[in-house]
Parts: C-alpha cells; structure tokens; sequence
C-alpha cells in the first residue's frame, strides 16, 4: 500500500527517494511496523481486557454491556444496580435461561481487582493470570495493555505539542535575529538550566495533577529541545538566495517562514522526533515510578515498575513492565535511526 502511494506522482522524486533509504535500513523499516501494530491493538484494549462481556444473549434478546449499563433485573435478579457479571449468581441466572456470555479474552479490567486469587498477593502468573497480579489482585497483563495505550498516546502528545512550540519559537529566533534572538536564547538557557525533574516533583506535591495537568506541567520544559535545532537550521536557511529573493519581492515574513524556511528546517526536526517520544516516555515513566506521575489508579507502567520494587519477591511485576519498556524505546529507537538515515542527503539509495 505505502509502495503503490508513494509510487504515484503525487510525491516528488526527493520523497520517493527518502522512503527507499527508510526502507533500506530493515531494522528501522521492521520496528515501524511492529510498533504499528501494537498502538493498532492498544487502541481496542476495552476489548481484550475488560471485566464486563463482550456481548450477552439472554432470552432471545442481545446485549453488549461493554458499550453500556444493565440493571440486574434485566438478567432476572432482585437489584436495580448494574449487574456485576463476576457474581456466580447472575453468571448462574443467564446460563439456566439458557443464555450465553462471550468474554473478553482477558476477564479484568486495569482496575478490576480479583477476589477469587488462589493465593497471597502479588499472585504468581497462572492459567487465570498471565503474568500474575499486583499487590492488590489486579492483572498486570491487563495493566501492561492499558499502560502501553497511555505511555504512547500521553509521549505522542507532549511530543507534537514541544515540536509545535519548539519550532515556532526556534524559527522566530533564527529567521529575525538581532535582539530578539539575543534576549530568546539567554531565556531558553536560563529557562533550560533549571532542574526540570525536581520542578515537576514539587509542583506535582502541592497539587493533585490528572493527566492534562501533567501534560502541561511537562510541556513548559519538554518544548526547548528542539529550539536550537531550528534555530541553527533557519538561521543558515534564511540567507539563501531564494528567501532574500522572496523577502525582496514584499513576501510577508510569515509566508517566508512558513513556505521557504520551515521545510529545510523540518527536515532536522522530523529526525528528532522519534527520541523526543521515547525521551518523553521515559520522563513521565520516571515521575510514575517515584510517585510524582498520574494519580493513582491510572495504568501506568512506572507505579508496576515501582511495586516491583516493593515486593522483590514477586520479580514478575518488575520483569514485566521492564521488558515492556525496553521493547518500546528499542522499537522508537530504531524507527530513530531509520528516519536519520532518509534525510541524511549524503546516503544514496
């Protein structure tokens, strides 16, 4: 499919050429569709691991109560509460009328805690449990699921916002110089040299941050890495011919910007880009393993990396999301490389 798009004449030779370099280097090429794969999977997690059916068919009716809530005495019970489908008793009232219940092919939620567990918590990985459970009888394959979806989709975020603040203000620098490139770059170096980690510690203390206010929290720092990369690259940009051919015309210095300057620096930028989201991954795993992260009860890889530390006896809560984060940042790593390699205008094909 990407072969026969990228084969057509809506993209110039120069892009045909990159994606040929990305492909050559099989590692980068491989890891890209592997990690494809999983955020595609990821993105259905509701239905892989989830405590409630998929679907239920009850006395020639059809429910999903993956989708909804239904009463217990849809089901033939005595409570008007939800129906909790984990009770012997309602399982027993749907399969005597002759029912059916088709389960998610993991039965627990991230937040599903198990009261049946055979043994002392953290429970070892069994037939029931994969991997085991934590230290509150929840499934840690369930956890790793949801915390993937959150760890990537959270990092994509930070990332897209940092490159969008990153480039304007490196761009701004560059291409106008002068004072305001002067007074932006001692700002950033100030602003820079500050111990982000031990910030974001004590403004997560005295607030209880959810996961926009992390999110912000993180982009008042996460945005700088990418300035002097665009400032570097405008500030060499700016002096070819055709943008002072441009400048010379009466084009805005917005129009400038934007159409002459911004796509060589893109190229620097879009390079960068794979380690700032594995960067960012590994920050708000950090702050969830020290307990400055997303607040409780959010699946998080760095809260299963933490109880892994606190119960040594149980070495597959700490393996577990070890490995989970070595495959990720491996994955990015290489699609890092590969990305170099296309834009690097030295590599033939």
């Amino acid at each position: 499919m990407a072969e026969a798009v990228l084969g057509s004449s809506t993209f110039s030779p120069l892009t045909k050429r990159r994606w040929a370099n990305f492909k050559a280097n099989r590692r980068g090429y491989l890891s890209l569709w592997i990690i494809t794969v999983m955020v595609v999977v990821t993105l259905f997690s509701e239905f892989l691991a989830n405590s409630k059916p998929l679907v239920v068919v009850y006395q020639g009716s059809v429910y999903f109560p993956i989708l909804g809530s239904y009463p217990e005495t849809t089901f033939g019970g005595e409570f008007h509460t939800e129906a909790d489908f984990a009770d012997p008793v309602v399982r027993r009232l749907i399969i005597d009328a002759g029912g059916k219940i088709i389960s998610a092919p993991f039965p627990f939620a991230f937040d599903t805690i198990d009261l049946d567990t055979q043994g002392s918590l953290p429970e070892a990985p069994s037939r029931r449990h994969w991997l085991g459970t934590d230290d509150v009888g929840r499934d840690v394959a369930a956890r790793i699921l949801y915390g993937f979806r959150l760890s990537v989709w959270f990092a994509a975020a930070l990332t897209f916002l940092s490159a969008a603040i990153g480039v304007t203000v490196g761009a701004t620098q560059g291409f106008f110089g002068g004072l305001l490139d002067l007074v932006g770059q001692r700002v950033v170096e100030i602003w820079s040299g500050l111990p982000m980690l031990f910030i974001i510690m004590i403004l997560t203390s005295l607030i209880e941050p959810g996961a926009l206010a992390l999110l912000f929290l993180l982009l008042l720092f996460n945005w700088m890495m990418l300035v002097p990369v665009v400032r570097a690259e405008v500030l060499r940009t700016r002096n070819f011919d055709y943008v002072k051919a441009a400048r010379a015309l009466g084009q805005r210095d917005g129009i400038v910007i934007l159409r002459y300057v911004l796509p060589n620096a893109m190229v620097a930028t879009l390079t960068f880009l794979p380690f700032l989201l594995s960067g960012s991954i590994i920050t708000l795993t950090s702050l969830d393993f020290l307990g400055f992260g997303l607040p409780v009860g959010y699946p998080s890889l760095g809260e299963l990396l933490a109880q892994g530390k606190a119960n040594i006896q149980a070495p597959w809560l700490g393996l577990s999301a070890f490995f989970t984060m070595v495959l990720m940042l491996t994955l990015l790593v290489f699609i890092g490389e590969a990305v170099r390699d296309a834009f690097d205008p030295r590599r033939g094909i």
